[in-house]
């Protein structure tokens, strides 16, 4: 039920794939991405960091289509929550479409730069074209609610992937 309230609101917003034949979806739905790319130079990846300023966890990203969102909201979120996330995802997209209308810079906007850590915020130097607060509090009700910043900005999210490194102590510890 949480998934198709969901999709359902931000339907207008965002192409959402794999509907049924009655316009529903399963216990989770799929949010392309894709034309983001070429309009505004945005990814998946973007959004889902930029989920983290807004105060969420990000949906699953490229599973199982690549440059897509999976949102599979559980049962237990209340629809407070369901109604933040979507206020969220649409607050998204009215800055995804800041870009696509040149209002933003196609590199220096807050989708890009996501997401903001207290340290980058508090900094001497701020070289943006968009506010701190923005980056900071996108919503009204972040600020009401309380925030968790991330603790670590943008990085290369598949450097790990291909660049283990291992933390545990030899077998010979064990021994």
């Amino acid at each position: 039920m949480n998934a198709n309230y969901v999709a359902e609101q931000l339907k207008d917003s965002f192409k959402i794939l794999y509907k049924g034949a009655k316009g529903r979806v399963a216990h989770e739905f799929i949010i392309d991405m894709r034309e983001f790319k070429q309009s505004a130079d945005i990814t998946e990846s973007d959004v889902a960091k930029r989920l983290m300023d807004y105060g969420f966890h990000s949906a699953t990203v490229s599973f199982p289509v690549v440059g897509s969102l999976m949102v599979e909201p559980t049962e237990s979120e209340d629809k407070l929550e369901l109604d933040r996330f979507i206020d969220s995802l649409r607050k998204i997209r009215e800055e995804i479409s800041e870009i696509e209308t040149g209002k933003a810079d196609r590199h220096d906007n807050v989708i890009k730069n996501a997401p903001h850590t207290l340290k980058y915020l508090l900094s001497n130097e701020w070289k943006h074209t968009y506010s701190r607060e923005k980056a900071a509090y996108p919503a009204p009700w972040i600020a009401n609610r309380g925030k968790v910043f991330p603790s670590v900005a943008k990085i290369d999210n598949v450097h790990g992937d291909r660049n283990l490194v291992c933390t545990c102590p030899p077998i010979t510890d064990f021994l």
